[in-house]
């Protein structure tokens, strides 16, 4: 008995959960390109935007991959996602700024890899454009904040970007359609952990 009334009442509840879901998705009626901005201290803030990738690839769409900061060309996320016939795949950092310890180098190669980013963001057939590490560029004065705005906000309408990095500006997320932030409540690099192949790599 006790059982029958804790089923009914389960029943009840997703029932009446069924048909908020149901309502809301039913009003959900426009088709756009999505600006989704994933930012935040955590782990994983790359890693879900090249998850959408493999996701884009799934439904045919062509990609455009713009890493910033970064220079190194072996991550498995390249060697996988890099080789494949939808995806144009851009490194376009030096490394670290703590590595290259060059402002004006920094600020130049900045500039090149935003005209390789502005080229796809102009381009209808880029379905989904990735702004790896973006955010960086920004919050460092190395791109102009304005015309990189401006840009996302006029690029083709049903293409879709995700921008990327720690730090991102108050303006960039009042642009966003969809804002994620990635909290940092524990990291193994802390406890003295390399970075691992097929993780972290």
């Amino acid at each position: 008995m006790q059982d029958e009334l804790k089923n009914a009442r389960h029943r009840a509840r997703m029932a009446r959960k069924k048909s908020i879901i149901d309502a809301a998705i039913a009003a959900a009626t426009d088709e756009r390109g999505l600006l989704i901005v994933i930012t935040g201290n955590g782990k994983g803030k790359s890693t879900s935007a090249f998850g959408t990738v493999a996701r884009a690839l799934g439904h045919g769409m062509k990609v455009g991959v713009c890493q910033f900061i970064k220079s190194r060309t072996d991550t498995g996320e390249e060697a996988f996602l890099g080789r494949q016939s939808g995806v144009d795949w851009h490194v376009l950092g030096d490394g670290f700024t703590w590595d290259t310890q060059n402002r004006e180098q920094d600020i130049a190669t900045a500039q090149r890899g935003w005209e390789v980013a502005r080229v796809m963001l102009a381009d209808p057939s880029y379905h989904l454009v990735v702004l790896d590490e973006l955010t960086y560029l920004l919050s460092y004065g190395y791109l102009d904040g304005d015309s990189v705005l401006d840009a996302l906000a006029h690029r083709p309408p049903m293409q879709h970007v995700i921008v990327t990095g720690r730090g991102a500006s108050d303006a960039l997320i009042e642009l966003a359609d969809t804002v994620s932030v990635i909290a940092d409540e524990k990291h193994a690099y802390r406890a003295g952990v390399k970075a691992q192949p097929g993780i972290d790599l």
